[in-house]
């Protein structure tokens, strides 16, 4: 690659109109702000998107004089800043007429319309896509939901735990003798919300071409279903995929070891790998076994190969094998960091993952930037996560309400009656 001068975002251009609540529609419309586009969240007067509340932990921002606020008196929660970074926010009131006059404005100048709520919801209270596209047809319109609007499940609600159960992620998940386990993090949420900001860049590319506006729709379920890969080609050939604890179901050693004073990820993908690593631990006779010749017999004697390396890995400390093994022979093995060691490494400090940003209220807080690196355009957030209603009155005069007009909505209760201060 030649060496280019970074130039604007690249969907700097872009406007969306964001009515999600939560991680699904949240991460997806972050995953915009972070590539430049103005990602505008409506949220309810007073309560706001319940990640807001739904923590602890909390920061306290009480002591900020300027517009905008905290959506619960226990102050504002880390959980949504994750989801939120590099938005605005505006209240609106969409039970009342002003309200949603406001909105319907404000979808006159935008690009993309996105909303999770249950199928109904959004033709019950008038943000449905025909209804959005008649004020804007040009509109890329985004409907996310649980299940799909499709199917005799379309009108059940669901969350990331249902969706993990039901997609078969929690039955491939855990120890073999043990329960199915949960993903520790909230796996289809986030799915979802990559195929969501997919989707909404495929069809403002589709748009550039045609003109055309779009509408898509997608449920949590089926975006979570083409993630089970591995999964999935054993049941279609017949298999009955199950629980394998840290071990791989087609690729051996590929999998967790105890060492002498933690754990060691060890993936050894090609025979090569596997031919290396036995020199290297220097247990040349393990790649002679005929047990262990080929990847074949390996996953077949999975645990009796499993028993082998036990026994070498715990003769050393984890640090030791990074050494010896990553560095020095070049197999591919890493140790297991907790949450707070895989912020904070040498690695990640190196590429500039965590970032700083400075919070109206609660001073420079942290931000994990997103991993997309342009050569010819820029990326990453440039505003912090924002107070409830924070942007309202600007906003509001952008689309072209003057003063007298915003003191109207307040007085309908279209808009809280002040810009929150605290």
């Amino acid at each position: 690659m030649g060496d280019y001068q970074q130039t604007d975002q690249i969907l700097e251009d872009v406007t969306v109109v964001d009515l999600t609540t939560f991680v699904t529609g949240g991460f997806a419309t972050t995953m915009l702000a972070n590539q430049g586009a103005e990602v505008i969240k409506v949220e309810r007067p007073n309560v706001g998107d319940d990640s807001r509340h739904s923590g602890p932990p909390f920061v306290d921002v009480s002591e900020y004089d300027g517009a905008g606020r905290s959506a619960a008196d226990e102050g504002e929660s880390p959980y949504f800043w994750t989801v939120n970074y590099g938005k605005k926010s505006i209240e609106l009131d969409l039970k009342t007429d002003r309200g949603m006059e406001a909105l319907y404005e404000l979808v006159d100048e935008s690009d993309v319309f996105v909303e999770n709520f249950r199928p109904g919801t959004a033709e019950r209270i008038g943000v449905d896509y025909d209804t959005i596209e008649a004020y804007n047809e040009e509109i890329i319109y985004c409907s996310i939901s649980a299940f799909g609007e499709t199917g005799p499940w379309s009108d059940r609600p669901g969350y990331d735990l249902l969706v993990q159960g039901m997609s078969g992620i929690m039955s491939v998940t855990g120890e073999p003798n043990g329960q199915p386990v949960k993903v520790g993090l909230p796996q289809t949420d986030l799915i979802t919300a990559m195929w969501s900001a997919f989707g909404i860049v495929n069809a403002l590319y589709r748009r550039e071409r045609t003109g055309e506006g779009e509408r898509l729709e997608l449920g949590m379920l089926d975006a979570t279903l083409p993630w089970l890969t591995k999964q999935a080609a054993k049941v279609f050939s017949g298999e009955h995929p199950q629980r394998m604890g840290t071990k791989d179901p087609v690729l051996a050693p590929y999998q967790t070891f105890p060492t002498a004073d933690g754990h060691i990820n060890v993936a050894c993908g090609n025979q090569q790998l596997w031919e290396t690593l036995c020199d290297a631990i220097d247990r040349p006779n393990l790649a002679e076994d005929e047990r262990f010749a080929s990847n074949a017999t390996r996953v077949e004697h999975m645990d009796e190969l499993e028993a082998e390396l036990e026994e070498v890995f715990e003769t050393r400390s984890t640090d030791e094998w990074v050494t010896l093994l990553a560095e020095e022979a070049g197999v591919p093995v890493g140790p297991l960091y907790d949450v707070e060691e895989a912020l904070e490494n040498e690695q990640v400090a190196a590429r500039g993952v965590i970032d700083t940003l400075e919070h109206p209220a609660a001073g420079e807080i942290p931000v994990i930037d997103h991993p997309l690196n342009y050569d010819r355009a820029d990326s990453g957030f440039d505003r912090a996560p924002p107070l409830l209603g924070e942007h309202t009155t600007e906003i509001l005069e952008r689309i072209g309400y003057d003063e007298e007009t915003i003191a109207e909505l307040r007085e309908s209760g279209a808009v809280p009656d002040t810009d929150g201060s605290v």
